[in-house]
């Protein structure tokens, strides 16, 4: 079942995805005043359109999950690693915006360091 999720995610966060669900739309639209019931029309299309959101939803958290191990082995690669900041992404928001304030007055007190250090140069 899971590889033909990723399947059709893959496929459907293409130009031919796009294509085909606009190509079905348009039939869908087409097969109205040809006498099909437009309350069947308009199922179809919400069921599709709950799916096809369920689908890219999958897919974009596949990519954001391969992007997220690939910078925490950056970040352990680097000589003084932060270690602290791997894992964030699965705490509470809370505890992310708190880090996160701390490594932003962490970077500025950096910056003001190495402007200091600049102007005595």
């Amino acid at each position: 079942m899971n590889n033909w999720l990723f399947a059709t995610a893959e496929w459907l966060s293409k130009p031919p995805g796009f294509w085909g669900v606009l190509a079905f739309m348009v039939i869908c639209s087409i097969l109205v005043p040809l006498g099909i019931d437009e309350s069947v029309i308009t199922f179809g299309l919400s069921v599709l359109a709950i799916v096809v959101t369920g689908i890219v939803l999958i897919q974009g958290f596949r990519d954001t999950a391969a992007i997220q191990a690939k910078l925490d082995e950056i970040i352990l690669r680097l000589p003084q690693p932060n270690t602290d900041v791997v894992g964030l992404e699965k705490k509470e928001p809370e505890e992310i915006e708190s880090k996160l304030e701390e490594l932003e007055q962490e970077a500025s007190a950096m910056k003001q360091a190495k402007a200091r250090a600049a102007n005595k140069n």
